[in-house]
């Protein structure tokens, strides 16, 4: 049998090729399809505005239905602002909530001190509560100096969140101004 250059480049190709592909573990015989569920499969959907900067992206938070636990976020694509994307932060928004480190209370110092002590919610939310009720009355203005009513807090400012969409500014004003506050300000670009 006359061996030509060719043919030689050829056998030795195939073998070699047949050899790298046995050490791969390549194998002809049918393989089982391994499948798994999505972890957020019957878990709801919420739609969202990612809390980092102005922008106002979408996002879809999936909530375990029973736990209320939030257990995955992604972009909405259908969000006309990012239309699915995320820049890092708002990708990251997932640690938000799933974050062994988040600090979980509320962490009060008092004047003078340099303690942190710990704090439950309703303590925090009825001292909030004092403190504007103490500003508001001490500050209130119930006629100017032409004698007419105007039910001014002077003593109070505020300044709103980029992250606010338009109902929760509704709401948001609506309480300032039922507190007679005149110096509000906000940063609504969504």
């Amino acid at each position: 049998m006359k061996l030509t250059r060719r043919d030689f480049l050829k056998i030795s190709s195939a073998a070699t090729a047949g050899l790298a592909l046995s050490g791969m573990g390549f194998n002809l015989t049918p393989v089982q399809a391994y499948t798994w569920e999505l972890r957020t499969k019957d878990a709801k959907e919420t739609p969202t505005i990612c809390c980092y900067c102005a922008v106002g992206c979408g996002i879809i938070c999936h909530t375990d239905k029973k736990t209320g636990q939030v257990i995955y976020t992604e972009g909405d694509a259908d969000h006309p602002i990012n239309g699915g994307s995320l820049c890092a932060k708002g990708a990251s928004s997932y640690q938000l909530a799933q974050n062994p480190k988040r600090v979980t209370k509320v962490l009060y110092r008092a004047p003078n001190s340099d303690k942190w002590v710990a704090k439950d919610w309703k303590w925090a939310l009825q001292e909030i509560a004092k403190r504007v009720k103490k500003s508001r009355d001490a500050s209130f203005v119930e006629k100017n100096a032409q004698g007419q009513i105007v039910n001014r807090c002077m003593g109070i400012a505020s300044v709103g969140s980029a992250a606010m969409d338009n109902e929760e500014c509704w709401i948001y004003q609506a309480m300032l101004r039922a507190l007679g506050l005149v110096y509000i300000e906000h940063q609504a670009r969504i």
